[in-house]
Order: structure tokens, then sequence, then C-alpha cells
């Protein structure tokens, strides 16, 4: 068979006797993971920067990336209860469309949770630095900033110490780290809602007149940058991904039938609702070409609002909350690394577990790598790569699922996609649309990456497969 076509065999493909790790994860903790990965720098820093280029109308963007992400959720809820591995969207295309496909979509996402991991480590420590300044603790300039920051430093170390803490957590144990894990979100949930309760008596309808001042199109302004509905949600759209992460914690669900499902589309309709109340709040407590220049716009509507002490809370909520995306983040990555190494595409060694059911050489090898980029890489670059590799790993979801169900129509389906022939369809057709919307450079760096990606398969992934001689 053709290392292109050759597929993982779908029987080997729902089996899980064949791991180690340990099933520890109920609904909750996986709804929990969910909420974790979505809601942080998204609805703390991303709802200023979305309203600077759509205007009021990036109420509208949140819905847009939010139905689309809605739709891709659908088909992983499907996907991921039919073949419950650690693989993700890696081992649905491997299993749909071969493994030729397959490696290009795990080696996306192995960037793409490394990135976005150093790119919150790197916010977290903008939030906690700027949180010791207020009170006369920050660090050295040398010691909060890479050598290409703006300013320049030598390190950002705040970023490398939070990477370091949450690999440490996780190489604790998977059920621990949830439990951890669920605590901070029920407190920035709680946050939040604090911020909706204080703003919406100051509600003033006038702030959404213009509503879309911009257009709905992603057009480009005249400094280079690209405004209107779509550029919005194209941004928007990092703020909602992170419940694909739940995905690779199939093998370590209690119940992946239900868990999955709920822990899947539970959380991404959750996160949609509560984007778009405080977008609202946001909107109505302050015009949107007034809160869109804070780096810190929440913070600043309530400041405005006379709330200092909230104010300052819901700082301290985005230093408690970001280490929750990371930790979703690089759960994810390791478990995509680790099921990659166990089908013999990477080297097989990293797939092994530890006595807590831990696969601890690519969880530390994933610290490692995202604390490096966080410490010495500036967030504008590192932030560059982000999206392009997620959207890819969708559109392969989708797909996978369509080819399924004409091909395997009589497969077990626990959780199906309600008018998967239309859901499936959307979902690929959104996130080409948001991937054209992408900034130019983040989509040459995922060709780039895959470019390397296919070099690294033909040189040694190709022989090395399991499958390798069938």
């Amino acid at each position: 068979m053709s290392f292109i076509t050759r597929r993982k065999p779908l029987e080997l493909a729902q089996a899980t006797e064949v791991s180690h790790l340990r099933k520890t994860l109920g609904w909750p903790h996986l709804m929990a993971m969910g909420v974790g990965a979505i809601i942080g720098t998204g609805i703390y820093t991303l709802i200023g920067v979305g309203a600077g280029q759509a205007g009021p109308a990036v109420i509208l963007s949140f819905g847009i990336a939010g139905m689309v992400c809605v739709f891709a959720a659908l088909c992983y809820a499907e996907m991921a209860t039919l073949m419950p591995q650690a693989g993700s969207a890696y081992t649905y295309s491997y299993a749909g469309m071969g493994e030729l496909v397959g490696w290009i979509i795990g080696w996306s996402l192995i960037l793409e949770y490394t990135v976005v991991c150093s790119t919150v480590a790197v916010g977290w420590s903008g939030y906690a630095q700027g949180f010791l300044v207020a009170r006369d603790m920050g660090l050295p300039q040398m010691l909060a900033a890479g050598p290409w920051g703006e300013p320049a430093g030598i390190i950002n170390l705040p970023a490398v110490v939070i990477t370091l803490a949450v690999t440490g957590l996780l190489l604790v144990g998977t059920r621990e780290s949830a439990t951890v894990n669920l605590f901070l979100v029920v407190f920035k949930v709680i946050a939040l809602a604090a911020f909706v309760a204080l703003t919406l008596p100051a509600f003033d309808a006038s702030h959404f007149t213009p509503f879309m001042p911009f257009g709905f199109s992603a057009v480009e302004a005249p400094d280079g940058t690209k405004i209107g509905v779509m550029a919005a949600a194209a941004v928007i759209f990092f703020a909602f991904y992170g419940f694909d992460a739940i995905s690779t914690a199939a093998e370590e669900a209690k119940n992946p039938a239900r868990d999955l499902t709920i822990g899947i589309v539970g959380s991404m309709l959750a996160c949609a609702a509560i984007y778009m109340l405080v977008a609202a709040a946001a909107l109505g407590a302050s015009p949107f070409n007034v809160f869109s220049k804070s780096g810190e716009p929440l913070a600043f509507i309530l400041r405005e609002q006379g709330h200092e002490m909230v104010a300052v809370l819901i700082g301290a909520a985005a230093v408690i909350a970001l280490p929750t995306v990371i930790m979703a983040f690089m759960f994810g990555q390791s478990r995509v690394f680790f099921a990659m190494s166990r089908d013999g595409l990477l080297p097989t060694g990293l797939s092994a577990v530890n006595r807590r059911g831990v696969p601890a050489a690519v969880t530390v090898l994933t610290g490692v790598c995202a604390a490096a980029m966080a410490g010495f890489l500036p967030l504008k670059f590192i932030a560059e790569v982000a999206n392009a590799g997620t959207l890819a790993a969708f559109i392969a979801t989708a797909i996978a699922m369509m080819i399924l169900r004409r091909q395997r129509p009589d497969l077990p389906r626990s959780f199906k996609t309600p008018i998967w022939w239309l859901v499936g369809p959307l979902a690929v057709l959104g996130c080409l649309y948001l991937f054209s919307s992408l900034a130019g450079i983040t989509q040459v760096m995922f060709f780039v990456w895959n470019g390397v990606g296919l070099i690294v398969y033909l040189l040694y992934g190709r022989a090395k497969s399991r499958l390798a001689g069938t």
C-alpha cells in the first residue's frame, strides 16, 4: 500500500486496550478543560482588538467565529466518540484520509499547541509584571522580556517559570491537574459574571450606532491592517478554539461516549454565550473606539465606571486564569505527540507512560520547547503563526467525518453530527474563509512548517510507521 494512501485500520483506531493512559476524567473535568482552554486571552484582550476592527459589530464577529467552531465541535464530538484515542484530528485524518494527511495534521497541531502555550505564557507574563509593578515589586526589564522584545531584555523569566510550572503540574497526574484546572475555571467564570453585573447598569444603546462602521468583509485599512467583521472574526477565532484539546483526552475519559460529547459541545456552547454576553456588556458600557485602545479592555472599562477594586480583581483573575489555557493546550500537544509516537511516525520511546499514567517524556519535551519560545521570542512573532494549524485540523476532522459517514455508515456511533451533510460542509467552508482572512505571514509560516514536516516524514516516519510494508 502506498504510504500516501495507507490508512490506520478503523479497528485499531477504535481500540483503547493498547493504551496505558488511565481513565480518570469525567465530563466535569473535560468540560472545565474546554472552558479553561477557550476562556483566556480571548475575552481578556481580543475583545478590544476585535472591537477596533469591527466596531460594535464585533458581537457579530464573535457569533460567526463561534458558529464555525460549533459546526466543527459537532464533527469532533462524533469522531471523538467513534475513535476514542489520544490523537484527536491526527487519528481521525489517519483513519479517514490516509497516513500522509494524518501526518500533516498531527505535525500542524504539534506546532499550533506549542505556539499557543508560548503565546499565552508571554501574555501571562505581561499581566503578572504589570500586577507586580503596580505594587513596586516588578522584575528588572532584563528578566521580563526576551532579547527581541520591545523593549528588549535577556529572558522573559515569568513566561518560562509559568510554562515549567504547568509542565510540573501535568507530570503530577492527569486527574490532579484536571481538578486544579476545574477550580481555576470556576474562579474566572465568576470574575466575568461580576464584570457583566457591574457594567449592565451603565448600558447605553447609543454605543451600538453605527453598528458596522468598517463593513462586513475583511478589507485592508490605510495602515495595512485588516478591518471589517470577518477580519475580526478571523482573529477572534483564536479566542474560541480549545475545545479540540478535549478530544485528545479520549483515552483518559471514564465514559467516552457520554463525557466527550458533553465536554466538547457543552464547553463550546457555554463559552459562545459567555463571550457574546461579555462583549455586549462591554460595548454598552463604553464606546468601542475608547476601550479598544486598551491592552486590558475589561479592567479599563471597570476603572472608567469607578470600580477600581474590581478592576484590580479582574487583572488578578487574568493572572490566575491564563495558566489554565497553557495547561489545556500543553495537555493536548503531549497527547498528539504521544499518539504519533505510538504509531511509529515519531520515535517510539516518546510514548512511554510513567507510573502516574502520564506520557512524561513528551510532556517534558513540550514544556521545555514552549518555555524556550516564550522566554526568548517576542509575542508578535509567536502569535503570527497561530490559528492556521487549528483551522486545518478542523477542516480535516469535518472531511473525515463525512468520508466515514459515506464509506462506513454501519459503524456504531454513540453521537451523530446532526444534519451531517450540511454541518460538515459548513464547517469546512467556514474554516477556509477564516483561513483566507488570516494575515499573510500566518499562512506562509503554516506552509513552511509543513514543508519541514514533510521532510521529517519522508526521512523517518514513512519507513518507521507501524503500517510500513502493508
